[in-house]
């Protein structure tokens, strides 16, 4: 399905030559509306490289500056190229690309300014943790009786904003859990965003970092941070 506009796919990186290529070829795949834009962290690999290769539009950052940074920085690119609206995907290969144009059609058919694309809405298959996932449940009741928003999927990375979020997201993002305070930033914002389900996979290659005792501890930051956000100017 092709909507003849601009969207950009902003795949944040650090470290994923071995999982890049495959993310990038699959938003190649989904046709000329879409454009990959990797947003190299500072890897010591050649996820640079690889992505070109495959052929990204990559931006390359002088220092790490994590998760929120190389996000915000897709979003400042694709304001100033004049994109429509932006899809950010992971580039670790958890979130298949072949499902990208089901947030794009509810983002635009639907008029929303926030979609998430979720685990947990209906997919019971996603394998995750115990405390990963009380983590997240955890976090859900917290956004549920802070802001009056039903997301159960918090730190789900696979979303798509249109325009009016672009902008205001290149310009106010949050850096250090970006995921679950940019809902809350939406929250205060008066943004409408929907939760569809969406099937996911595992990591294309090695494992993630989080322990059990650091999920815990992950956990009360989060609500921390998502707490001081609500009564930030």
């Amino acid at each position: 399905m092709e909507y003849n506009r601009k969207i950009a796919v902003i795949i944040p990186a650090f470290n994923e030559e071995k999982s890049i290529g495959e993310v990038v070829q699959g938003i190649k795949n989904l046709g000329r509306d879409f454009d990959a834009i990797v947003i190299n962290d500072n890897s010591t690999d050649r996820t640079a490289e690889v992505a070109r290769l495959a052929g990204a539009i990559v931006i390359e950052l002088p220092c790490n500056l994590g998760i929120g940074g190389a996000v915000q920085t897709g979003y400042k690119f694709a304001t100033q190229r004049g994109y429509d609206a932006c899809i950010q995907v992971d580039g670790d290969g958890q979130h298949p690309t072949e499902q990208i144009p089901r947030l794009i059609q509810t983002l635009f058919d639907e008029g929303y300014d926030m979609v998430i694309g979720s685990r947990f809405v209906t997919d019971r298959e996603y394998e995750i943790s115990f405390m990963r996932l009380l983590g997240i449940k955890i976090l859900s009741f917290f956004l549920r009786i802070t802001t009056g928003m039903d997301i159960k999927d918090t730190t789900s990375g696979f979303r798509a904003i249109n325009r009016r979020v672009m902008d205001f997201f290149a310009l106010e993002y949050p850096q250090d859990y970006p995921e679950p305070e940019s809902l809350v930033f939406a929250h205060k914002k008066g943004l409408r965003v929907k939760e569809i389900p969406t099937r996911m996979s595992g990591r294309m290659y090695g494992k993630s970092s989080i322990t059990p005792v650091l999920s815990a501890y992950y956990m009360v930051k989060v609500m921390l941070a998502m707490f001081i956000d609500l009564f930030k100017k």
